[in-house]
């Protein structure tokens, strides 16, 4: 599992997702103003009262650091990241993880920062001047008009991992992380996935514990 911190001076809690009681661990999400002064854009929000992240973090506020991307670059990919895999439960803090990573590729390669900032430009152009503004269907349709695109490519593979991979959204979707390396789910959380419904004795009856 990838833990990614939300800020370069935070880290997620010592310990992964789930590692021995299955809880998630609590996150440091810090939001100082050297942080602020630092980088070539910061994306910055809060996280919602009372939601998941929110319990776990010791802020509801959030920023990430950009070394290379702008901030306009970076909320425009942010948009993009929710357009191509849209959930609700998964505040913009997690989205920013994304863009975290794609301005990581851009900084150590020029190739990789001309190739976001041309499809960026290009979905700017598509929305009708600006994609991070505007509606939902403009944006739909201009994700949709670059697909097959190298940049489209790279942003959509950025996202399985970036989106996924790391306990905010864990945390966001109830998953308390692997279990294979404790023994298996058996005696930790066996059928508890409470967002599918329950199964009936004939398709998934008890455990054989020997």
């Amino acid at each position: 599992m990838k833990v990614i911190p939300i800020t370069p001076l935070g880290h997620i809690a010592a310990g992964n997702c789930g590692e021995d009681s299955g809880e998630v661990p609590k996150l440091d999400l810090p939001l100082t103003r050297r942080n602020l002064l630092r980088g070539s854009g910061l994306l910055m929000g809060t996280l919602a009262a009372g939601s998941a992240l929110s319990l776990l973090a010791p802020s509801r506020a959030w920023a990430v650091e950009l070394k290379t991307l702008s901030n306009t670059e970076g909320t425009a990919l942010m948009k993009m990241g929710r357009v191509l895999y849209p959930h609700s439960k998964l505040p913009d803090a997690v989205y920013a993880l994304l863009v975290k990573d794609l301005d990581a590729g851009a900084t150590s390669d020029a190739k990789t920062t001309a190739l976001l900032r041309d499809g960026i430009a290009s979905l700017d152009r598509a929305s009708g001047g600006n994609f991070a503004k505007a509606t939902a269907a403009r944006q739909l349709a201009a994700v949709k008009s670059l697909e097959g695109t190298p940049f489209f490519a790279a942003v959509r593979g950025k996202c399985v991992t970036s989106l996924y991979d790391n306990d905010m959204a864990f945390a966001a979707f109830g998953y308390p992380g692997s279990s294979w390396e404790k023994g298996g789910y058996i005696t930790r959380g066996f059928q508890d996935l409470k967002w599918l419904p329950e199964p009936s004795k004939e398709a998934s009856p008890a455990p054989w514990m020997g």
